[in-house]
């Protein structure tokens, strides 16, 4: 031991434990005066915890001023249309009775909108409890006093609908809604009774009474009638002077032609309603009490959606359009572009308009044009080819079922492409009945016939084509009576398949088609080249010839049977334009062949024939 040690002093030594014991007491006291680091932090935590679940009394308790806070953070939330909020806090830091703490601000806005920034609170410790010191800086660093936040919001200009010729179909423009709030009317009735009179030339269909029905049955407007901007421009006026009514303007997609306008176009436009709106802009602004916009907090700026390009083509749609037109009984048109699967054109007549979208998804007996179907099914199987003779009497027996050639024609033995042309019903019904009982359903599947397809946007329906193990259920199939139906839709596919020799997915709004079920597969090449010449030869010498001076048209002529008349049919295709016209009630073929003809002399010369 060193002697120093020995002659230390004990009283020093006792000095020095007792001043280090004595500081030690002294941070302690000091320390629980202040209070623990943390409790600035747990006071500036529950704030933020509060307000991010919206509950914006127990936020505003946590502050030195309650009653500014909880009007500003209502204000702001409402201003915002907040749909969700996060609030993180960080780096707290104490200086005796006062405070700092980093708030990270994440906005979640309408339609995803996201905001983020930082702000910074003060904190103080009034009778061992801490607060943060209210101030609107609070809610976001560049906010005035009595400034608010507000969310503003515009749209871009609407993008026009162009079709696969590039040329537009629908473009931006504005409707307006007639609405009704019969809550609104001193009389109900008056007010409906006027606005029936102002509406009756474009809402005949319309009865005061009906109307105001429906109107006393909602809360709020009922929506009576949608008009044309010309339409309101002519009669709103006198709209807005009966009581109860109100004529508000809706963006809206205008045809661009008066023979773009149908059943059909209208719910293409539905279905592209969505994509031509591109992303809205927005702003955060900070606004004083007057209303007044003061400062941009935020800024995204406005996306315009690209043209919308659909599967139509204008000028098929405008010659099939008029072409419908000149008959007095339901008429479609669906054209088809085989190489893509792409729809070109789909025409209704008034008449067919009354009955939906009849076009894509109305089923009926496809008559002889279904002979495209079984003459691909006996050519697969074997049974004949374009050259081989076949008998076509003037009437057949099968079964217990006579089945007659229109008008009891016969041609005798003839080339089976000469049966084609001639459309010999009991050449098909034979071949038919030698075949298997699933031998039709399976070829039809081919062209897309029976089959579900999805073409988004549109609802469709091709076709039904039962098996069928009854013998004269088959053979009437053969030449599309029995019980197959198809649509026009259907038919188009039908006649597009012999062209590309393979069934495209049909597809009208951009992107691809949806997959083919695995039941259809492509025409074997042989087949595919023996249904050209026969089809070429319907329009060269058989029953299309009047339409032989249209190109090099290749097609499938049919009349359906049904109790009290039959329908007119015709199928086929003009270098990369396939298509099927149907006139319901129509009787001969003659007349779907004429209208089809209209179609194709309205088209540009050369058009599609590549």
């Amino acid at each position: 031991m060193n002697i120093a040690d020995k002659t230390r002093p004990r009283s020093a030594r006792h000095r020095t434990r007792l001043g280090a014991a004595t500081a030690l007491i002294l941070a302690l006291v000091l320390t629980a005066c202040a209070g623990t680091p943390d409790e600035a932090g747990d006071a500036a935590r529950g704030f933020a915890a509060a307000l991010a679940d919206g509950e914006i009394d127990a936020a505003a308790g946590h502050t030195d001023a309650p009653g500014d806070a909880a009007a500003t953070l209502t204000a702001d939330l409402a201003g915002l249309q907040a749909e969700d909020l996060q609030i993180d806090v960080s780096a707290v830091r104490t200086r005796g009775d006062t405070a700092t703490a980093e708030a990270t601000y994440r906005w979640s806005l309408p339609r995803e909108r996201e905001w983020e920034y930082t702000a910074e609170w003060d904190l103080g410790r009034s009778g061992g409890d801490w607060t943060v010191r209210w101030n609107d800086t609070v809610l976001h660093p560049k906010l005035g006093g009595g400034q608010t936040m507000e969310l503003r919001t515009w749209d871009p200009p609407r993008a026009p609908v162009i079709g696969s010729d590039g040329a537009e179909l629908l473009e931006p423009g504005l409707s307006a809604l007639v609405l009704f709030d019969a809550a609104k009317a001193d009389s109900p009735r008056r007010s409906a009774d006027r606005l029936v009179e102002a509406l009756a030339d474009i809402r005949p269909d319309l009865r005061a009474q009906t109307l105001v029905e429906y109107a006393t049955g909602v809360d709020g407007y009922y929506s009576v009638a949608r008009i044309s901007g010309e339409e309101a421009e002519e009669i709103g006026p006198r709209l807005e002077t009966v009581p109860g009514v109100l004529v508000s303007d809706q963006p809206d997609l205008l045809p661009t032609h008066p023979d773009l306008s149908n059943q059909v176009i209208g719910r293409i436009k539905d279905a592209a309603q969505d994509l031509v709106d591109g992303s809205p802009g927005w702003r955060v602004v900070s606004v004083n009490r007057d209303g007044v916009d003061v400062a941009v907090l935020t800024e995204t700026e406005a996306e315009p959606a690209s043209a919308v390009q659909v599967g139509l083509d204008k000028a098929v749609q405008i010659a099939a359009q008029q072409a419908v037109g000149f008959t007095d009984k339901p008429t479609m048109i669906v054209a088809v572009r085989p190489s893509t699967g792409q729809i070109l054109g789909i025409a209704q007549n008034e008449q067919a308009d009354e009955q939906g979208a009849i076009a894509l998804h109305g089923l009926y007996p496809p008559g002889s044009t279904f002979k495209i179907v079984t003459a691909s099914a006996a050519l697969e199987e074997g049974l004949v080819e374009t050259g081989s003779m076949v008998a076509c009497p003037g009437e057949t027996v099968i079964g217990q079922r006579t089945v007659p050639n229109y008008g009891g024609f016969a041609l005798g033995t003839v080339p089976m492409v000469q049966a084609f042309a001639a459309s010999c019903n009991t050449t098909f019904a034979q071949l038919a009945a030698d075949m298997g009982a699933d031998a039709l359903t399976d070829a039809a599947a081919d062209f897309g016939l029976g089959v579900e397809l999805e073409v988004p946007g549109l609802q469709v329906a091709t076709g039904s084509v039962p098996a069928a193990e009854d013998l004269v259920q088959r053979a009437e199939d053969g030449f599309g009576q029995g019980k197959v139906l198809t649509s026009p839709l259907g038919m188009a596919l039908t006649a597009a398949t012999v062209a590309a020799g393979r069934l495209e997915a049909p597809r009208l709004l951009p992107g691809d088609g949806a997959d083919l079920p695995s039941r259809v597969h492509p025409l074997d090449p042989g087949v595919a080249e023996s249904l050209r010449t026969m089809m070429r030869e319907v329009v060269v010498s058989g029953t299309g010839s009047s339409i032989a001076d249209q190109g090099e048209v290749f097609g499938k002529t049919g009349e359906a049977e049904y109790d009290g008349g039959s329908h007119s049919w015709f199928a086929g295709y003009r270098g990369d334009l396939a298509f099927a016209t149907l006139i319901v009630g129509g009787g001969g073929s003659d007349a779907a062949v004429a209208v089809t003809r209209q179609m194709l002399a309205g088209l540009p010369e050369g058009h599609l024939t590549d």
